[in-house]
This record gives structure tokens, sequence and C-alpha cells, in this order.
């Protein structure tokens, strides 16, 4: 508990309203007082989202080298080592090694989070990469490389949960959007660039070792610059109110990195900056360290209802059975780089990478719903249009393709981008480490659960029905989104939790 002076001290800060959180009519002028637009320098901005941003780079670059690792590590010739004859299943094992490993890093955050901060988190996020990485590319036997797998997981598990919780604390409220955006992109041009190397490899005598070594010199890069960073002030704030360390000490140290984050042209401006969320944060009864039966009560289960629904959707809406599918749509249409599963990668990429651009450069002007309604109501006419080429239109590849591409595209402009960004912001602080990393795991063990269970499932109901399926889970996708899931275009976290929750 914090001293009594320590408590004076928030009370002059403004602490009003009710512990529990509930909006009042006649106190909510409070959350617009002084919040509005925020001065801040571009490069100042930009670097704390840069290299947290790097562990999503890191992520997608895993995904397309490895397509590319498998063909060079079962090559008899080109794999460089005895034990290339390897089972569907070791091979799985090894696809799949990192995705184990993220759904316990997702676990491991849950635990760790709020303890250890987000700049921390970062930091064992870039070390279980970089050990990862080096003991995947130098593994002499398919245990060690299965283990490297794992630890690089890890490494995913802890990035996809601390980054977008970074980014989102740390970035102008008119500019968040566009921020948290860009570390999808950042995915994808990670994916785009693991499919490029691994071309470029494949080929290679003991390719695949390039292929993964090739991630640790970001994974320096990562960690340096994250040590670079400054501390989240909202997280220096969050210990403040509950009582983890002296209150004046931690108000300095926050006015100091919300300075460096912000750059020269806050001004003068970061005491009262600091002052306005730290009353924000006790106005809406943060003083208290969340506990598990509260976590699935009020505002803390509707944060999680819509967090959790955005990203169970984003996965159960069969986004890995449809790329699944892309080799094969484009080879029936007569597509020459359709025989060449690599180059088909790249070009979803590309498209992929575009549209994702799109997403980042608008989504702060016309907000999350519109994008996440008219992507989703996209990628419902693809699903559609994909069951019907396979029951009715098998002879109309260019009806295929049109949806392959439409599906692409509406996902990367809605679910892609902007599924990360609302969980990233919705939860309120005190929950935001332990619900983010509850909807990470929901992201990974649902993305775990579609790819397994797509192969039986289409043998026991054909593609066309389970794409049909697929549709039907999007159109309920769209009724969740307009019921549940709320603006937050321009809010300040504190007034998203404030207004929204």
């Amino acid at each position: 508990m914090a001293s009594d002076p320590e408590q004076s001290t928030l009370s002059s800060l403004g602490k009003v309203g009710k512990s529990s959180g509930e909006i009042g009519g006649a106190d909510e002028p409070l959350l617009n007082g002084l919040h509005g637009s925020e001065n801040y320098s571009v490069l100042s901005a930009i670097l704390p989202f840069f290299f947290p941003a790097l562990g999503g780079l890191l992520y997608g670059y895993d995904i397309g080298a490895t397509s590319c690792a498998t063909i060079s590590i079962e090559s008899a010739t080109l794999s460089g080592i005895s034990w290339y004859d390897l089972s569907s299943v070791e091979i799985g094992l090894i696809t799949s090694g990192s995705l184990y490993g993220a759904l316990i890093g997702s676990v491991l955050a849950f635990n760790i989070a709020d303890f250890l901060g987000r700049k921390r988190e970062l930091i064992g996020a870039a070390l279980c990469y970089f050990v990862g990485a080096l003991v995947t590319a130098l593994a002499p036997d398919l245990i060690v490389m299965i283990i490297g797998r794992f630890v690089f997981g890890i490494g995913i598990g802890l990035a996809m949960h601390a980054a977008p919780m970074y980014i989102a604390e740390t970035a102008p409220s008119q500019i968040r959007g566009q921020l948290i955006s860009l570390k999808e992109f950042f995915i994808v041009l990670g994916m785009v660039g693991g499919y490029g190397i691994g071309s470029l490899l494949v080929d290679t005598v003991a390719g695949w070792r390039y292929m993964y070594g090739a991630s640790t010199p970001l994974a320096v890069i990562m960690g340096l610059g994250i040590l670079w960073l400054p501390s989240s002030p909202r997280w220096l704030l969050l210990r403040a109110i509950q009582g983890k360390g002296n209150m004046q000490e931690l108000r300095e140290k926050a006015i100091g990195c919300l300075c460096r984050l912000r750059g020269p042209a806050i001004g003068d401006s970061a005491p009262a900056q600091v002052d306005e969320v730290l009353t924000e944060l006790s106005y809406v009864g943060e003083e208290k360290e969340v506990t598990l039966q509260e976590m699935f009560q009020g505002k803390c289960l509707k944060a999680l209802i819509i967090g959790g629904g955005l990203v169970l959707f984003q996965q159960i809406t069969g986004q890995p059975s449809v790329l699944y599918y892309a080799a094969s749509i484009l080879q029936s249409a007569g597509f020459s780089a359709a025989s060449d599963a690599t180059r088909v990668s790249i070009l979803l990429g590309l498209l992929k990478l575009i549209m994702t651009g799109v997403a980042v450069l608008v989504v702060d002007r016309l907000g999350r719903r519109p994008l996440l309604l008219g992507g989703v109501s996209g990628m419902v006419v693809s699903l559609l249009l994909l069951g019907s080429y396979y029951l009715f239109l098998d002879n109309a590849a260019a009806v295929a393709v049109v949806a392959l591409l439409l599906y692409v595209g509406c996902y990367q402009l809605s679910f892609g981008p902007i599924g990360w960004l609302m969980i990233s912001e919705i939860f309120p602080l005190r929950l935001r480490g332990k619900g983010l990393s509850i909807a990470v795991l929901l992201n990974f063990g649902a993305n775990a659960l579609v790819t397994f269970a797509f192969s039986p499932l289409k043998a026991l109901l054909g593609a066309g029905i389970l794409f049909y399926i697929f549709g039907a889970i999007a159109v309920s996708s769209l009724v969740f989104i307009f019921f549940v899931v709320p603006e937050t275009k321009g809010l300040s976290l504190e007034e998203i939790e404030a207004k929204c929750l």
C-alpha cells in the first residue's frame, strides 16, 4: 500500500467518481477535460512503434521462411543432413512447433505481463527470438530443431502480446490506429520477406539453416532498440495508483518517458497530460489489481467478449483454409505461377501487403467499425462464391480466382489489422495485460484448431460445404460486430474504458 502522503498526492490529482468505474452523467465531463489533440514529433512517435513492430516482422518471416525450409530440409541432396527422411508428423512438428510455443508464450504473458511491464516483456520476446532462431539454425538433429522452434514460438507469443499493448499505450491518440494496424503490415511484410529469402535459398545446400539463421540479426536489433525505449507511462502510472511504488517518483518517471515519446513538440504540457491520465485512471477505478473473478464481471467481461470475439472470428471465418486452396485455384485458372507454390505465396503476400497498407491509411479517418463491417461483408460474398465454385461452378475458374483475391483483400482490410488494433485498446489498463494474453491465446488456439480440423472436415463434408459453413460463420461475425463492437476512433484509452465499456 502507498503511504498516506502518496494517497494525498493522488487525491490532489483529482480522484473522483466511483471505484467500480461506472459512468455517471454528472461526472462524465471529467473525461473531456484536458484530453484533445496531442502534440508529438513524428520521429519520436515512430521509433516506439518500430522496434516492437519488429516482433511482428519476425513472426511473419517465420511463417514465410518455414514454408520454404520444409522443402529444403526434406531434400536428400540439398538438406545437408543425414536425417532428411522425415515423416509427415515430424514435418508437422517443425512447422507447428512455433505455434505451440506461441500458445505457451501467451499463457506466460498472463502471469508476468503486469509484473514485468511491457518493455521487459518485449526484451524477453527478442531474447527468445534470438535463441530460438540460433538453436534451430545450428540444430544437429530433429529434437534440437523442434526445441529451437518451440523457443522461437514463445517469443512470438510474448511479442504478439506486448507489442500491440506497448504501441497502444505510447502512441498519440490521433495515429494510434495507424501505428497498431501498421504492425499487421509488418507481419505481412515479414511473410513476403520470408517467402522471398526462402525462394532464393531453397536450392542452396543446407539452405534451411540460413533461412532460420536470418532471423538472428533482426532479433538483436529488436532487443537493443527496446532497451533504448522508455517504459510505458501508463504502466508506470498504473503501478503508482495501485501502490506498487512511490507515487511522486513514478509520476516524475512517467513525465520523463512521455517527453521522450512525444519529443520536443510536447513542450511543457507533459505534467498536465500525466496528471490527466492519473485522474482518469482513478476515476474509472484502476486502483485495485484485477482478480480472476472480476475478469468475468462488468466492464471486464464486456472487454473480454469484444476482444475475444474478434480474434475468434478472425480465425474461424476460414482464413487458413482459403489460403490452403490458393495454389490449386490459381492453377485451375491457368496461371503459370501456380505451378510454383512459393511464387503463388509471394503474389498473395504482395496483395495482402497492399490491402493492409490501405487499411493503415484510412483506419483513423474512417474508423474501426466501417472497415470491419465492409471488409467482413466482402469476405461473406467471397466465401459463398468459393463454396459455389466447388459445388456448382467447377468450370468457372475465374469465379474462384476473383473470390480468392476478394477474400484476401477484404480480410486484410478488416480482421487482419483491426482485430489486433481493437484488442490492444479495448481492455481497461489493469486488465490489459491479462486480457490481451487471453485474446492472443484464443487467436493462436483457434488458428491451430482450424488448421488441424480442416483436412478431416474437408474429407467429411467436401470443400464446397465447408466454405458455406465459413460463410455462415462470417455472417454471424457481422452481427457480432454490428451489435457488440464499439467505435474507438479518436478516443484516448481512458475514454474508451469510460465510454465504451
